[in-house]
C-alpha cells in the first residue's frame, strides 16, 4: 500500500495540503516517532516559511493532492465571473462555510468564496471577518494558479483580478 502512495508524490512536487494551500515537497525521510519507523514526506511553505511534514500513508487521508489541472484552474476562473451566491443565513453560519471551503482544498469552492465575498469599489464595506476569509480564499487560489500556470503570483494576481473586475462590468 505504501509503494502506491510513495509514486503518487516525488521530491519537488507541488502539491496542495488542504489546510494550508500549495507547498513543495522537499524529500522523503524516514524518522522515528513513538518508537515507530515512519517515511514522511517534508512539504515546504516557502511564503509561510513553515514546513509540514506528513506521513506518506496519510497523506492522501488527509486531502493532500496534486496541482490541479488547468482544466480545472479553467473552471475556477469560470465560476469567478458567475454571479455572487450570498444566502440569507447569519453571517457566522455563512463564515463556517466559508471556512470549510477554503479549508477542504478544492480550487472549484475556493473560487467560489473568492467570488461570493468580492467587493467593487461601489458596494458596501466588508467587515473584518469578511476581510480576512476573502484574503485567505484569494491568497490559496492565485497561489494555486501560479503554480500550475508557471508564473508569479503578481501575475496570478492581476489575472484573477482582471477576471474579477471583468465581471462586474
Amino acid at each position: 500500500m505504501s509503494k502506491l502512495k510513495k509514486s503518487e508524490f516525488r521530491p519537488n512536487d507541488y502539491v496542495v495540503y488542504p489546510a494550508h494551500g500549495v507547498g513543495q515537497i522537499v524529500s522523503i525521510e524516514e524518522q522515528e516517532i513513538a518508537g515507530i519507523a515512519l517515511e514522511l514526506f517534508v512539504i515546504s511553505f516557502e511564503k509561510d516559511k513553515m514546513t509540514l511534514r506528513v506521513p506518506t500513508n496519510k497523506a492522501t487521508e488527509v486531502g493532500m493532492r496534486s496541482l490541479s489541472s488547468p482544466d480545472v484552474v479553467s473552471k475556477a476562473m469560470a465560476t469567478l465571473k458567475g454571479k455572487a451566491k450570498v444566502k440569507r443565513a447569519m453571517w457566522s453560519r455563512r463564515a463556517q462555510e466559508y471556512e470549510q471551503k477554503i479549508n477542504s482544498g478544492d480550487l472549484i469552492s475556493i473560487a467560489e468564496v473568492v467570488r461570493d465575498l468580492h467587493r467593487t469599489d461601489d458596494q458596501r464595506e466588508q467587515s473584518y471577518s469578511e476581510r480576512q476569509l476573502y484574503e485567505a480564499a484569494l491568497e490559496r487560489l492565485t497561489r494555486e494558479v501560479a503554480a500550475v500556470s508557471g508564473m508569479d503570483e503578481g501575475g496570478a494576481q492581476r489575472q484573477v483580478d482582471e477576471v474579477l473586475i471583468s465581471r462586474a462590468a
